[in-house]
C-alpha cells in the first residue's frame, strides 16, 4: 500500500471520470465505520504480496516467503466478498481482479513441510513435507535408521563393556564418538579407535560407528542438495502464475490506499472537491495537510484562495503574495499546491469547500539551493527552474512561485521578478501564486487587470511586538519585519538594536533621493530619475529647486547630465552623495563647496565641530587631501 501510496501521489489524473470513481470509492469508505473496520481487519492479515511474488519471480524467495503468500492468498475471497458488497463501482470492479490462484495454494501446500530458510537443518526437520517427493522420502528413511541405531549404540556398549559411565555424543568437528572417562580405560575394547584425548577422558570411534555416519552424512548432503532442486521447481512453478498474482497484489495494494484516504478525511476532516473542466480554482478554509497533522492539538489557521483562470475582466489569474517572514507565505502557497495534487488523485482535501479546474501540471519554484557539483549558484538554480516554468507552462497549469529574484542585487531582483510576473500574466495566462518580499511589485496592481495583491495579516502592539495572524488578505504590508525574526532566532541584542537603528535610517527616505538620481544617471531607468526629482522628502525637495535645469533632449529623450547643471544643492545630492555615506547635509554641502574651490579650506568655518559624526569628519578630511593632491 505504502509504494501504491507513492505512485498514486507521483501519478495524479488528468481523467474526470476516473477521478469520480476514486471519490465514490472514499466516499463510501468515509461514510461507514463498520466497512471501514472490516476492510482495515482484513487488509492486516496481508502482507507485502507485491515484494513476495517479484522475489519469487526472481528465484531469491525464502520458504518462509512462500509459505507467507499462500497465507495471503487464502484470505482473498473474504476480501473479494466485502469488495463485491460495495457500492462504488471501482471497488466492485477492483474485485473482479483478484484472484486467489488455487493452484498456487495447494502447491504451496503440498511441497513445503514449515516455514523456514532452506539453510536451516534441525532435528531433521526438513523443508520439503513428506510424501511430496518419494526419492527423498527414502533419503530421509535411511537417515532415521542409522540415527536410531546409533541411539541404541549406547545401552549395546554398556552392557558389552560393563562401563557403566559409557556415553555415545556428536559434535560438527568430529561427528560421532564413544566417551570414556579415565578410571575406566582399561576396560576399553581392542576395537575401539582413539580420536580425541580429554583431560578427564579418551573418545573412540568403532568401524561399524564409522560406518553408520558416512551414511548420515551422505544421505544428508543428498537430501539438502535435493530439497533444494526440489524448491527451486516450486518457485519455478509459482511463477507461472505471475501475472494473475501480480494483478492480486495492485488490486490489494489500491484497496489499502482508498481505505487509507478514507480514515485521514475521517480522522483530519477532509471533504470532497468538486473538478470541473475550467480554469478556476477555488478553496474556502484551506490548510496544509502536513504542517496540520504535526500541530499536536495546536489550531491550523485555514485561508481561502480564488484563482480565475478565464478570461473575465475582475477575475484573479495571478495573486501577488507580500508579508512579513515567518508570517506563513511558504506554507500557504505549499497548502494550495497540495490541495490541488490531493483533490487530481482522488482524495479528499483539507478544505472547507473546494471547486477546482483540472490542472496539467503543477511548477513550483519554492526554496533556495546551489549545485556544488555542477558549478551553479543559488542562484542560477534558481533562473534555470523558472526558465522551465515559462518554457512549460501552458494556460491549465498551476505555477507556485516564492522568492524569486532574491538570489541577486535588488534592482536586478526586483527586474527579473517584475518581468515573470507580466509575462505569466499577459503570454502564460495560467493560475498563479507569487510570494515576494519586493513590496514595490505591489503597483503593477494597477497595471494588470488580472493581478490582486494579498498579504500575510499581523499585529502590532504598542511594545512594537509582532503576533503574526496567518492570515491571507487583500493588500499590501510594505515592512518584511526581517529584524523582528532576527530576534526571534535569537540574535544578540546589540546586533538586533544596530539593525534597528540602520534600518530606521534607511526606511526614514535620507538616502533615497539621490540613491535614484544616481541609479538614473548610470542608464537604468528615467523614471528613477523622475522619481528623484520629486519633492516628496526633503532631499527630493533640493533636487526639486533645479527642475528648471532639467531640460529634454532630441526625440523625447531627457538630458541626464542636465541634471548635473542645476543649482547647488540638486548637485550636491547628484555628486557628493554617490560618493560618500554622508550622515549630515551640512557636512555634504561642504564638500561641495571644497570641490568646486579646489580646496578653499576656509569653507571647514561653517562646520559645527561638536555635531559632525566621525564618518563625516573622516570624509571631510578625504575630499582634502583630494584637492591637495590635484594642486
Amino acid at each position: 500500500g505504502a509504494r501504491q501510496l507513492r505512485r498514486t501521489l507521483t501519478q495524479p489524473l488528468l481523467d474526470l471520470s476516473q477521478l469520480e470513481e476514486r471519490f465514490e470509492s472514499v466516499e463510501e469508505l468515509y461514510e461507514s465505520p463498520a466497512l471501514r473496520s472490516r476492510f482495515a481487519i482484513c487488509l492486516q492479515s496481508l502482507g507485502d504480496m507485491e515484494r513476495i511474488v517479484g522475489r519469487v519471480r526472481q528465484g531469491s524467495a525464502v520458504p518462509n516467503e512462500v509459505v507467507a503468500l499462500r497465507d495471503y492468498l487464502t484470505i482473498i475471497p473474504r476480501l473479494r466478498e466485502l469488495l463485491l458488497g460495495c457500492d462504488a463501482q471501482l471497488l466492485t470492479k477492483l474485485a473482479h481482479e483478484l484472484d486467489q490462484c488455487p493452484q498456487v495454494v495447494e502447491l504451496i501446500g503440498k511441497s513445503l513441510a514449515r516455514a523456514h530458510t532452506a539453510d536451516e537443518q534441525d532435528d531433521g526437520e526438513r523443508l520439503i513435507r513428506a510424501g511430496f517427493h518419494a526419492e527423498l522420502d527414502e533419503l530421509i528413511a535411511s537417515i532415521g535408521e542409522s540415527r536410531r541405531w546409533i541411539a541404541s549404540l549406547e545401552a549395546i556398549e554398556r552392557e558389552r563393556t560393563g562401563i557403566k559411565s559409557l556415553k555415545v555424543g556428536f559434535n560438527k568437528v568430529f561427528g560421532y564418538y564413544i566417551e570414556v572417562r579415565n578410571n575406566h580405560l582399561p576396560s576399553v575394547p581392542a576395537d575401539y579407535m582413539r580420536k580425541q584425548t580429554l583431560v578427564n577422558g579418551e573418545r573412540f570411534i568403532t568401524p561399524e560407528l564409522k560406518e553408520h555416519e558416512a551414511r548420515i552424512l551422505s544421505a544428508t548432503e543428498r537430501i539438502e542438495e535435493m530439497e533444494r532442486s526440489i524448491y527451486a521447481d516450486v518457485l519455478r512453478q509459482v511463477s507461472v502464475y505471475y501475472p494473475q498474482l501480480m494483478t492480486t497484489a495492485a488490486a490489494v495494494a489500491r484497496v489499502d490506499v482508498l481505505l487509507c484516504l478514507a480514515e485521514v478525511a475521517v480522522h483530519q476532516g477532509y471533504v470532497r472537491p468538486r473538478l470541473e473542466q475550467s480554469l478556476d480554482l477555488e478553496i474556502l478554509g484551506g490548510r496544509h495537510p502536513v504542517v496540520e497533522y504535526t500541530l499536536d492539538g495546536d489550531v491550523f489557521i485555514p485561508n481561502d484562495t480564488q484563482l480565475q483562470g478565464e478570461q473575465e475582466e475582475q477575475g484573479e489569474r495571478i495573486v501577488l503574495l507580500t508579508g512579513p517572514n515567518m508570517a506563513g507565505k511558504s506554507t500557504y502557497l505549499r497548502q494550495v499546491a497540495l490541495i490541488t495534487l490531493l483533490a487530481q488523485i482522488g482524495s479528499f482535501v483539507p478544505a472547507r469547500r473546494v471547486r477546482l479546474g483540472l490542472v496539467d501540471r503543477i511548477f513550483t519554484r519554492v526554496g533556495a539551493e546551489d549545485d556544488i557539483a555542477s558549478g551553479k549558484s543559488t542562484f542560477m538554480v534558481e533562473m534555470e527552474e523558472t526558465a522551465t516554468i515559462i518554457h512549460h507552462a501552458t494556460r491549465h497549469s498551476l505555477i507556485i512561485l516564492d522568492e524569486i529574484g532574491r538570489g541577486t542585487s535588488t534592482y536586478d531582483g526586483l527586474a527579473i521578478a517584475r518581468a515573470v510576473v507580466e509575462h505569466l500574466h499577459n503570454v502564460t495566462e495560467a493560475r498563479t501564486l507569487f510570494a515576494t518580499h519586493y513590496h514595490e511589485l505591489a503597483s503593477m496592481a494597477t497595471e494588470l487587470p488580472h493581478l490582486k495583491v494579498y498579504t500575510m495579516q499581523i499585529s502590532d502592539d504598542k511594545q512594537g511586538e509582532i503576533v503574526f495572524l496567518h492570515r491571507v488578505a487583500p493588500g499590501c504590508i510594505g515592512r518584511s519585519y526581517g529584524v523582528h525574526v532576527a530576534k526571534l532566532a535569537g540574535m544578540p541584542p546589540g546586533i538586533v538594536r544596530r539593525a534597528e537603528e540602520v534600518l530606521q535610517y534607511l526606511e526614514s527616505g535620507k538616502d533615497h533621493a539621490g540613491t535614484q538620481l544616481v541609479f538614473a544617471q548610470n542608464g537604468h531607468t528615467e523614471e528613477a530619475l523622475q522619481y528623484a526629482l520629486t519633492p516628496s522628502n526633503d532631499e527630493g525637495k533640493m533636487v526639486a529647486d533645479g527642475n528648471s535645469q532639467y531640460k529634454a533632449g532630441e526625440n523625447g529623450q531627457h538630458n541626464l547630465e542636465a541634471a548635473y547643471n542645476a543649482p547647488y544643492s540638486a548637485q550636491v545630492v547628484a555628486t557628493s552623495k554617490s560618493r560618500y555615506a554622508w550622515q549630515s547635509e551640512e557636512a555634504r554641502f561642504v564638500a561641495h563647496a571644497l570641490e568646486q574651490s579646489n580646496g578653499r579650506e576656509s569653507d571647514l568655518d561653517s562646520i559645527d565641530l561638536c555635531a559632525i559624526t566621525p564618518l563625516d569628519a573622516l570624509n571631510l578630511l578625504f575630499v582634502i587631501q583630494k584637492n591637495r593632491n590635484k594642486n
